[in-house]
């Protein structure tokens, strides 16, 4: 048994600090918060290296610190598989018809075009619109000092080229974080009786309905659209991370 936690720990490790590099390759060293991986590797490694000391150092002291280390990465572990499962299964969900709003939550946009992550839920918006005629869009997100134009700005310019009506397009653009998307849209249009979806990138869609919740939305639902799936269990991490700060902050029920 303990030389399968020993192994089991080595490979954590390994596998975390190798992720970690992937993630750079891919998305570059300011990726935020990719170091949650390096610290996965250390703390595993340590745990490892430790049980290894622990078999040929059997003092009860340096027992207790490999016991209370292991005790607090596994209720660690468990935390991150509770979150974890609400934010996957929000990434299922499915959609009403119809709705009277669908806001669509703003993503980087490098120079005037939409970043990946935006586009995914912009393509999602598009596709919204064309099965639901009578739903109207808020565009929602401000311009960052790397941005050429807002975030409104560039959903729009999209999705008028893809063919939606620009009297559907509403913009909302001075919001720089979840929560100001949300408190801006329904103060300039008046959503919170009214059926909205809150459409964004399929990790992000519980913690984007639960805070639409605590801002007083009374009908509300996801709205999923796709994401990078080499990204996905980073996403995933960040987000978990993301919804245990606002539970902390009082803006989420766990």
């Amino acid at each position: 048994m303990r030389n399968c936690l020993q192994t089991g720990c080595l490979a954590l490790g390994i596998l975390c600090f190798f992720y970690y590099i992937a993630i750079v390759i891919y998305a570059g060293f300011h990726t935020s918060m990719s170091w949650l991986w390096l610290l996965g590797s250390a703390l595993f490694l340590f745990l490892w290296r430790a049980m290894i000391y622990q078999s040929r150092h059997p003092e009860s002291w340096i027992r207790f610190l490999t016991g209370t280390l292991g005790i607090l990465i596994l209720l660690g572990v468990l935390v991150l598989l509770v979150v974890g499962s609400r934010i996957v299964g929000a990434m299922a969900s499915a959609p009403q018809k119809e709705l009277d709003y669908v806001v669509v939550l703003g993503a980087q946009v490098r120079g005037t075009a939409p970043s990946r992550a935006l586009r995914r839920r912009l393509d999602r918006a598009v596709t919204y619109a064309e099965e639901n005629p009578e739903t109207v869009f808020v565009l929602s997100g401000g311009q960052g000092p790397d941005e050429g134009i807002s975030e409104a700005e560039c959903m729009y310019n999209y999705m008028t080229q893809k063919g939606i009506e620009p009297s559907r397009l509403l913009l909302e653009d001075k919001s720089t974080s979840t929560k100001e998307n949300l408190v801006y849209s329904a103060e300039l249009y008046g959503l919170k009786k009214a059926s909205v979806g809150i459409l964004s990138n399929n990790f992000h869609v519980y913690r984007a309905v639960q805070l639409a919740k605590k801002e007083g939305y009374q009908q509300t639902c996801g709205i999923p659209a796709s994401a990078d799936i080499g990204m996905q269990p980073h996403n995933i991490l960040r987000e978990i991370c993301c919804v245990l700060v606002e539970a902390v902050r009082g803006n989420i029920r766990l």
